[in-house]
């Protein structure tokens, strides 16, 4: 496959991958400088459907602490307070995509998009807490097995996948590439898995008197629950610590836009998402004496947004004989590899 193929291939690749609906074209912006400009728009369609989720959560929820505490199931009472949190992540979700969507204003300069961040922390928080302490219950009613009404347990679980399967359903059609969408899917879906360990442990005790299996039922909804909570800090913590942006390789993208026509090197390359779903990057850019700092500006922009879906950029791009560009590079320098400078007169994205 040719060199040209497979650029076009790449970039095929990175737009399925990576390209998010109301994002623009990246706007120019001053003198050796350039600024792309990208916002992931939440519509209120998701909003809708994360409002409809709500309430079946919390109809549900309120009929299941009743029928737990009547059948004394723990198992029961752990899927409650699992769709408390369900819902405490929907309410906190719908809040933090309200918060998010507010433009940029006074010293936040990017909005408030990280909120969206923050409720995707606590809810994995929550998860890892309320698991945590139904290991402890789980693994006290294994030693001492108190009587369980298997059928309240069954009928009821059956209920409730009922009921998690619509709101599945109804957040998977919201835009899962916001960590806080996510945050809220991963938690309606660990109960759905919760509710159908519960309904095998009603069936158990109802027709076999395994009382055991209960708690056995409430230990497996608290691994899900750990899991889930895990996934979500990891992720947001990434977006906090401005990580990459998961399968997003800086060494990579230094080396590629360094082996552009006219680019001497390239360092100081930053990249990390402002938001889930919303990545960025800064970079400083040296070109051969003679090129055409304009023209290779906009011909690294194209390449990040069409290989990568990195819209918001800003490139510092300077003459490599000039003497204010850093002299302390922080990072890798990613230099021309090929050894041979590039004529810019022979090339339009160097020169003229």
């Amino acid at each position: 496959m040719s060199a040209e193929r497979q650029e076009a291939a790449g970039k095929r690749r990175a737009r399925r991958r990576f390209f998010l609906p109301g994002r623009g074209k990246a706007a120019e912006h001053g003198h050796g400088h350039g600024h792309g400009h990208g916002h992931a728009v939440s519509a209120n369609a998701d909003r809708r459907h994360l409002s409809a989720a709500l309430a079946l959560l919390l109809a549900f929820m309120a009929g299941e602490v009743v029928v737990g505490l009547a059948a004394r199931s723990l198992a029961l009472i752990t899927d409650a307070a699992h769709m408390l949190t369900d819902a405490f992540a929907v309410a906190l979700a719908l809040v933090a995509m309200r918060i998010a969507a507010r433009p940029p204003k006074g010293g936040y300069t990017y909005g408030l998009r990280r909120a969206e961040i923050l409720s995707a922390q606590l809810n994995g928080l929550t998860l890892i807490l309320l698991a945590a302490f139904f290991v402890y219950e789980g693994v006290r009613r294994l030693v001492a097995p108190p009587e369980v009404d298997g059928s309240l347990v069954l009928w009821t679980s059956l209920a409730g996948i009922a009921v998690n399967l619509a709101a599945t359903w109804l957040i998977s059609r919201a835009d899962r590439r916001s960590l806080n969408v996510e945050g809220a899917f991963q938690h309606i879906l660990n109960d759905l898995f919760a509710f159908v360990a519960t309904a095998v442990a009603g069936l158990a005790v109802w027709a076999a008197g395994f009382t055991r299996a209960d708690a056995i039922a409430s230990l497996v909804v608290a691994a899900l629950m750990l899991k889930a909570g895990y996934g979500l800090l990891r992720d947001a913590g990434r977006v906090l610590m401005e990580a990459a942006p998961a399968g997003v390789d800086p060494g990579e993208i230094g080396t590629r836009l360094a082996g552009r026509p006219c680019v001497e090197e390239v360092h100081d390359l930053h990249v990390w998402e402002v938001s889930s779903g919303y990545p960025a990057l800064s970079a400083h850019v040296l070109v051969e004496p003679r090129g055409d700092c304009h023209a290779v500006r906009r011909d690294l922009q194209d390449v990040l947004r069409s290989a990568y879906g990195i819209t918001h950029t800003t490139l510092e791009v300077d003459h490599v004989t000039d003497d204010f560009h850093c002299e302390d590079p922080h990072g890798p320098r990613h230099v021309n590899g090929s050894g041979e400078r590039h004529d810019h007169l022979a090339d339009p994205r160097c020169g003229h």
